[in-house]
């Protein structure tokens, strides 16, 4: 099931994509796709419709496919070449920091370029969606507490998050730097998160491409290891890393994202972002 959130800025409401590609209006059954809606037994209920009896919409613009988010945490560095490409050691525990919740937009909204950055960057990476409550929970029952997954843009401001000392969240946190879509696929329809393809173009050249089966740290580990610092809650999300390819990697010079600048993104099977960058 592909679960989302169609409409204007802060008045999304709740849809789906049915198998013909055309969006339904979920607003009669659920508030919002949040919270407890993300539960197996509320995803059941949505999964017993008969999609056809759904109204069918026009999409205008859809909204980030999770509402309400309560955490936004990262794991950094969790792909060994793009480490490499960093110049820093592949870490001996995964990485965490977190993105501010404003932070948050719609899968093709613009991007807007932070006054006084000359270092935004792009990061495509695997979104983790948690639709039961985790804490201290199994590396083998890790993957039960997911609703589901989508597609994350990690972007980030090199300068602001390298350079400015403190940690990496100020260089994270940007407002639009975490497009998070275009929708929810539920975790049936994903059979194994450590095989999936991911993708990012600028101005048409391919920048980054990757698998998920190179993962330095599984999904299920992920996780797992997030629940033992702290409860992870129906709705919070979790972006699992991105593979080389990023602008702060480039050779002989890093490349950083300017106003007028066209990202595409995706992964398989979780659908493709498309934003144009602006400055802020």
């Amino acid at each position: 099931m592909k679960l989302l959130r169609f409409g204007p800025k802060g008045q999304e409401k709740p849809g789906l994509l049915d198998a013909d590609g055309i969006l339904r209006d979920l607003s009669a059954h659920v508030d919002d796709i949040a919270g407890a809606t993300l539960s197996d037994a509320a995803l059941a209920r949505l999964a017993a419709l008969d999609p056809a009896s759904l109204p069918a919409v026009g999409l205008d613009r859809l909204g980030p496919c999770v509402g309400n988010v309560g955490k936004f945490i990262c794991i950094g560095l969790n792909y060994s070449d793009h480490a490499a490409e960093a110049g820093l050691a592949v870490p001996g525990e995964p990485i965490i920091f977190a993105k501010a919740t404003s932070a948050i937009c719609g899968p093709d909204d613009d991007i807007e370029i932070p006054r006084g950055s000359v270092a935004t960057d792009w990061e495509v990476e695997l979104g983790v969606v948690i639709g039961k409550e985790a804490k201290y929970i199994s590396e083998a029952e890790a993957l039960d507490h997911v609703a589901g997954y989508c597609v994350i843009n990690d972007l980030s401001e090199r300068d602001f998050q390298i350079k400015h000392e403190g940690q990496w969240t100020k260089g994270k946190s940007a407002d639009t730097f975490g497009p998070i879509g275009p929708w929810l696929v539920t975790r049936d329809e994903v059979p194994d998160p450590q095989d999936l393809s991911l993708y990012l173009d600028v101005n048409g050249k391919r920048m980054q491409s990757g698998r998920t089966n190179t993962m330095i740290y599984s999904v299920a580990h992920v996780v797992s290891y997030l629940s033992r610092f702290m409860s992870l809650q129906p709705g919070d999300v979790i972006s699992t890393g991105t593979p080389p390819g990023v602008g702060m990697g480039m050779k002989p010079k890093p490349i950083y994202l300017k106003p007028g600048d066209q990202m595409e993104l995706g992964v398989d099977g979780l659908g493709v972002q498309r934003q144009k960058v602006v400055q802020g």
